[in-house]
């Protein structure tokens, strides 16, 4: 006579449903479910499962990389099965880019995810304890920090979407007991076996030895993760306080900065200088930036550049800037023109956006308004009367004195009527020159927005 108490297996896989049942009630219970499914076997339980336990939520995704002559009949087993199970169904071909193979084809993947998701919709994926515990160690040995060893969380909040992993605690085996249990037929990709692939070697060479030596080792891998995760969330927290405090406008103040501890100092431009796709420099690039920029001469022009950006320093700060922003000297096209200006007109020039007001004080007489005036780029030599200042100075002293950035002093403009300079126009405004033409309630050329 069958026991009426439940199995272990009857235990474990109830508490599994109970657990996705709860989380989705206490995190996601406004939105439904895209599940990515490959027609492997833990994404054909993890949508069957879904589509018992939310009916009417969920969506499922195969993604075609169109890189094996099977993809085709796998996208049409995933889609037999979501008729079946009155699930609505998408296959989304991608074109994996050249490169590495992996990367690329993860890349491409999450690009279909993203294109498909819909706005109250999160992506539920089907890895389990086993791919979290390869991850890792593919990061370790790729030589990853913190941020890398946390390898994948449960829940995903990213800029772009939210990714649940609901079976990351189980085992592969859990699963195929499961997957038996409920007959689920599924697909096998033979790259999952071809060691060439990093992963596939891991798990058909690797982990059989590892796991010889150290039985419960997958188990403890996972758990090393998630003390990774809560070691990266405390250095989150670190990293945004110093963030706040030394970083403005993408200048790090390096007079505070470099009274840090020097692993704070690593730790704030590992983040700090993450490319636009989010992924962070190597240790190497880190340690270039301290040695050839930071800490060069103090009369060095020095600059490096990491890929999307530029850092340079000046005046005790270091700027983190886009390429076509450094390099503005070899693309700006500054010409002498003539213009005749009016009041109110508005000037688009090298060094902003200047609007014409009358002024209350000192500016420009109204007899200027009206005729020809002529804006033309400087030159090394000009000596310039600044209004309010003693006798004339270089004008590359008082731009040097001013602060103006090396890589923006080309931008600047010179006004004058015939051979008398009135001022000169600058990123940070318009200097008035002293000449015979300032008198009071004149007029003034006034920046309103920077280049």
């Amino acid at each position: 006579m069958r026991s009426t108490l439940p199995t272990f297996d009857e235990v474990w896989q109830r508490q599994s449903r109970d657990c996705i049942l709860a989380r989705a009630d206490s995190d996601f219970s406004e939105h439904d479910f895209l599940i990515g499914c490959s027609g492997g076997m833990d994404s054909m339980l993890l949508l069957h499962l879904f589509s018992t336990l939310f009916p009417q939520r969920v969506r499922a995704i195969y993604v075609d990389h169109q890189l094996q002559s099977l993809s085709k009949d796998w996208a049409q087993f995933v889609f037999q099965f979501c008729q079946k199970m009155n699930i609505p169904c998408v296959i989304e071909r991608v074109v994996v880019q050249s490169g590495n193979l992996e990367l690329q084809a993860r890349q491409a993947r999450y690009d279909g995810f993203k294109k498909n998701l819909q706005t109250n919709e999160i992506l539920v994926l089907a890895h389990h304890q086993q791919d979290q515990a390869e991850t890792l160690l593919l990061r370790l040995f790729s030589g990853a920090g913190v941020t890398g060893l946390s390898a994948m969380r449960e829940i995903d909040r990213r800029a772009d979407l939210t990714i649940w992993r609901p079976l990351l605690g189980l085992s592969r085996q859990q699963l195929l007991h499961w997957v038996t249990q409920f007959q689920l037929k599924f697909v096998d990709d033979p790259t999952n076996f071809d060691e060439h692939y990093d992963r596939a070697w891991a798990r058909a060479i690797l982990w059989p030895v590892l796991e010889q030596r150290f039985p419960k080792m997958q188990n403890s891998i996972a758990r090393t993760a998630y003390l990774m995760q809560d070691a990266d969330e405390i250095l989150q927290e670190v990293v945004q306080q110093d963030i706040d405090t030394y970083i403005s406008n993408d200048k790090l103040d390096l007079e505070k900065f470099l009274k840090l501890s020097l692993p704070r100092q690593r730790n704030l431009l590992s983040f700090w200088m993450k490319d636009t796709d989010g992924y962070r420099p190597s240790l190497a690039m880190i340690e270039r930036v301290q040695n050839e920029v930071i800490h060069a001469r103090p009369d060095a022009k020095a600059a490096l550049f990491c890929s999307p950006f530029w850092y340079t320093r000046f005046q005790e700060k270091l700027y983190k800037l886009v390429e076509s922003e450094y390099l503005a000297q070899r693309y700006d096209v500054v010409q002498s023109e003539s213009v005749y200006i009016s009041e109110d007109e508005t000037l688009q020039l090298s060094s902003g956006l200047f609007r014409c007001q009358m002024e209350n004080q000192i500016g420009l007489s109204e007899e200027l308004l009206h005729v020809e005036l002529q804006i033309r780029p400087r030159i090394d030599g000009e000596k310039v009367h600044l209004y309010g200042r003693i006798g004339h100075w270089p004008l590359k002293k008082a731009i040097q004195s001013a602060k103006i950035l090396p890589w923006l002093r080309h931008r600047v403009q010179i006004l004058q009527f015939k051979n008398v300079i009135l001022g000169v126009f600058t990123p940070q405004g318009f200097w008035l020159a002293q000449s015979k033409y300032c008198k009071k309630n004149g007029w003034q050329p006034k920046l309103i927005k920077k280049h």
